[in-house]
């Protein structure tokens, strides 16, 4: 009988200590699986917002920040240029941004900013999303003596003003994209985040 016991004894210990390593290795194989879900830090900082400082940008400038992967273009017009955004309206295909291509707070003027002397907007064609390059020059021999500055897709040859809005009769169907931004100050702008939010 006294080797019934150490039997039993024994039993309960063997069978006790493989199921806490059991339960140990379950939990190792589980964290590693679990935190796969989670997203990783470069996801996460491709949805981040993004700042931009346009204390150094001058009339008729450009800069590209990137946010989500995309381009987003800044640029500084200046009196000239926001002048002749409204000599425009017969030519565009979307002169007062009807289609949704732009957040609510966003004015449906014109200058399609928060500040008309500041645009922000994605720099990817609507069309078939290449990037258009920036031609802020006036009446250029290659887009002709009516050309008063804008976006140019070299892919398929949409035009878009300072503004973003496409012109009447180029493949692209829509506006440029203005993302989701808004002014933490007079010179920094927060891309990524709606003003309503900040």
């Amino acid at each position: 009988m006294s080797n019934d016991g150490v039997n039993k004894g024994r039993r309960r210990l063997l069978i006790g200590a493989t199921s806490a390593v059991g339960a140990v290795g379950a939990v190792g194989a589980a964290v590693p699986f679990v935190a796969s879900w989670n997203p990783s830090a470069k996801a996460k900082t491709a949805g981040a917002p993004v700042k931009a400082d346009i204390s150094k940008l001058e009339d008729g400038q450009q800069m590209i920040v990137k946010w989500r992967g995309k381009p987003v273009w800044i640029v500084r017009r200046g009196p000239e240029a926001l002048a002749n955004l409204a000599k425009l309206d017969g030519k565009l295909a979307d002169p007062k941004s009807e289609v949704p291509q732009q957040p609510d707070y966003i004015p449906h003027t014109d200058a399609r900013a928060l500040r008309d002397d500041i645009a922000v907007m994605v720099g990817i064609c609507t069309h078939l999303g290449c990037s258009p390059t920036y031609r802020p020059e006036i009446a250029p021999e290659d887009l002709g003596e009516d050309w008063v500055g804008g976006f140019y897709c070299p892919c398929h040859g949409s035009r878009f003003d300072l503004s973003g809005r496409v012109m009447k009769g180029v493949p692209a169907p829509k506006n440029l994209v203005i993302p989701p931004h808004y002014y933490e100050s007079d010179n920094v702008i927060i891309v990524g985040v709606d003003q309503e939010t900040a």
